[in-house]
C-alpha cells in the first residue's frame, strides 16, 4: 500500500469526524488524540507523516488543532491509564494505532469518536459491528491480516518446500492475533505442516526467551 495514500486516508477519516464542525463553529483549537504501544523515537516519522498529511488537508498544528500523543512504550500496564488521560482531555478524536489499543479506548469511551490506523480483524474482534455499516464510535481501515494466514504459509512453502513445522510468536492480549493464530491452523494441517506458539507480552518484549525454547522434537531455533 502506497504510504502517502494510507496516511491521507487516516487523516481524510478525521475530517470526517465531528471535530472539523466543532473546531469551524466554536473558533477554537480542536484537539486530536493519539495513543499508541511504542516510543516517541519510533513513531515519530509516522507522527510527522501525519502531521503533512493534515497540512495537505489545510488544517496546521496550532493553528486548526493541537495534537495530544501518549505512548505506551511497551508497559501494558500504562495503557489503560492513558486512555483514560484521553478522553478525560475530551479530545474530539482518538488515532488508535492497534488492536490493544483500540479495546483499551472502547472501555473507556463510547462517545468520542475512534479512529483505528489498522486492525487486524475489526469485526471479529468486535469493535465494529460490520465494515460496511461500522456504526457506534469506531471507525477508520483494517488490514484484514488475519484471512492472509494461510497466504503467508503458501509463500512460506514456497520458499521452503521442505516445511514441516512453522512457529508463530504472538501476543495473548491482542484478539487480533488470536484470530491470526486461529485462521493459520487450518491451512497449516491441510498441508501437512504442525505449528508451534510462543507468547510475547509486548511489542518491544525481547525475542531471545522465545529463541532459547526447544522446538517439538527437541531443536533449538537457528
Amino acid at each position: 500500500m502506497n504510504r502517502r495514500w494510507f496516511l491521507r486516508a487516516v487523516s481524510a477519516s478525521l475530517l470526517a469526524a465531528p471535530f472539523v464542525a466543532e473546531a469551524q463553529q466554536a473558533a477554537k483549537l480542536a484537539k486530536i488524540g493519539l495513543l499508541s504501544v511504542t516510543t516517541p523515537a519510533v513513531l515519530a516519522p509516522a507522527i510527522e507523516a501525519f502531521r503533512q498529511a493534515l497540512r495537505e488537508l489545510g488544517h496546521v498544528e496550532g493553528t486548526t488543532f493541537v495534537l495530544e500523543v501518549r505512548y505506551e512504550e511497551g508497559r501494558v500496564e500504562r495503557l489503560s491509564e492513558l486512555a483514560h488521560e484521553l478522553v478525560g482531555l475530551k479530545v474530539s478524536v482518538i488515532v488508535a494505532t492497534s488492536d490493544v489499543v483500540i479495546a483499551a479506548l472502547k472501555r473507556e469511551t463510547q462517545t468520542i469518536p475512534i479512529v483505528m490506523v489498522n486492525s487486524t480483524d475489526p469485526v471479529g474482534t468486535g469493535f465494529v459491528a460490520s465494515l460496511a455499516r461500522p456504526g457506534g464510535n469506531i471507525t477508520g481501515l483494517s488490514g484484514m491480516t488475519a484471512e492472509l494466514g494461510g497466504k503467508r504459509l503458501e509463500l512460506l512453502r514456497e520458499a521452503v518446500p521442505q516445511l514441516s513445522r512453522v512457529a508463530v510468536i504472538w501476543n495473548p492480549d491482542v484478539r487480533g492475533a488470536v484470530l491470526d493464530y486461529k485462521e493459520m491452523e487450518g491451512p497449516a494441517r491441510s498441508c501437512g505442516c504442525s505449528s508451534s506458539r510462543w507468547k510475547s507480552a509486548t511489542p518491544t518484549t525481547s525475542l531471545e526467551p522465545s529463541r532459547q525454547s526447544r522446538l517439538p522434537g527437541g531443536r533449538r531455533w537457528s
